[in-house]
């Protein structure tokens, strides 16, 4: 009788335990194999969502999260979190409103002002994690309650002004072209996004913005200078809050709901696609695949006319689950080090 090969089951064990990975683990083809499923039910349920016009529509409207989604993973990936994100999309759209009126001329100086404002929003919530040790979950809610505070004050809860034409254009303008139509802007510059985002995680920041989520005394024992690199973090979610506040004022417009949830949006985008709540592991591209999974996710729902309140409970479901999945790698113990060293060469 021959016995049992336990190579081979353990072989068998590794190739499982490899898919599990890759389907559970919270890898990008996990977030790919998912989105496909997603658009897969809505094409079942509406055939004209394929063609063309209809794709591109859904881009336009999911270019502000994916932009804010980018900007959210830059954060989380550092070990960080910033929950003022969508209150600034909301500010940074009622001051554009107030300011412009109308003016195409004063479209420029206006978004020039928007960018100065975005970097000083993300300086202050780096600067007062870093220095002054406050966690980034109490900085950023606290200066998310101060932004949609003063943009209350401001408004009364009624915007006022309106925004220039040259300031929609990127939100909901495009190229005409003879299949899709009209080829937004904004795929164009969510492109442009996305490749700057890919080559900085591929430069020396974007390493040690990993290191530096992964291990923060180790990466400050290799001379890496962590408030630096995680207030850089913090700049750049802010900078793309205003990018994605620029989008959604021209697709949207201005209304006193703007930006509400919008955090908590690019949040889940951002562990869906695998970016593990802590730091230290994940890819922008699949955070990027995860904004768009969101999406496709909302759309689906009002494919099957299910309510908008049950958005939330699934954002919220999705947080939970990345969360969990974190604790439990972090509590699992090392694999052991074979200790085992070669016999010496016989003479």
């Amino acid at each position: 009788m021959t016995a049992p090969r336990p190579a081979h089951r353990s072989s068998g064990a590794s190739r499982v335990a490899g898919v599990a990975s890759a389907l559970f683990g919270g890898g990008s083809a996990t977030v790919f194999a998912l989105l496909i499923v997603i658009f897969a039910g809505i094409f079942a349920m509406n055939p004209s969502f394929m063609e063309p016009p209809s794709l591109m529509a859904f881009i336009k409207n999911a270019a502000p999260l994916v932009v804010l989604a980018i900007g959210q993973y830059f954060v989380i990936v550092a070990g960080e979190l910033d929950l003022s994100v969508g209150s600034l999309v909301g500010t940074q759209v009622v001051i554009a409103a107030a300011l412009i009126d109308g003016e195409e001329s004063r479209t420029g100086p206006v978004l020039l002002l928007m960018l100065v404002f975005g970097v000083l929003v993300g300086l202050v919530n780096g600067l007062i994690t870093t220095v002054l040790k406050v966690h980034s979950l109490i900085t950023t809610l606290g200066m998310m309650l101060v932004l949609y505070g003063a943009n209350r004050l401001w408004t009364g809860g009624a915007p006022t002004g309106a925004l220039s034409e040259a300031f929609r254009q990127p939100g909901r303008g495009g190229v005409e072209m003879p299949v899709v139509r009209l080829l937004p802007w904004s795929l164009l510059i969510l492109v442009a996004v996305v490749i700057a985002a890919v080559v900085v995680m591929r430069r020396p920041y974007g390493r040690v913005l990993i290191a530096v989520g992964d291990n923060e005394q180790a990466a400050a024992f290799s001379g890496v200078r962590v408030w630096q690199v995680r207030t850089a973090a913090f700049v750049l979610s802010s900078v793309m809050a205003t990018l994605a506040a620029v989008l959604i004022g021209g697709y949207a417009g201005v209304t006193a709901q703007v930006g509400e949830g919008l955090e908590f949006a690019a949040i889940t985008a951002v562990v869906l696609g695998g970016v593990v709540l802590g730091g230290g592991r994940g890819t922008v591209i699949a955070a990027m695949a995860g904004a768009l999974t969101v999406e496709a996710l909302f759309t689906l729902f009002n494919q099957l006319s299910l309510p908008s309140t049950i958005r939330p409970a699934a954002q919220g479901l999705i947080i939970i689950a990345a969360v969990a999945y974190a604790a439990r790698e972090r509590s699992q113990p090392a694999p052991p080090v074979d200790d085992a060293r070669p016999e010496p060469a016989r003479s």
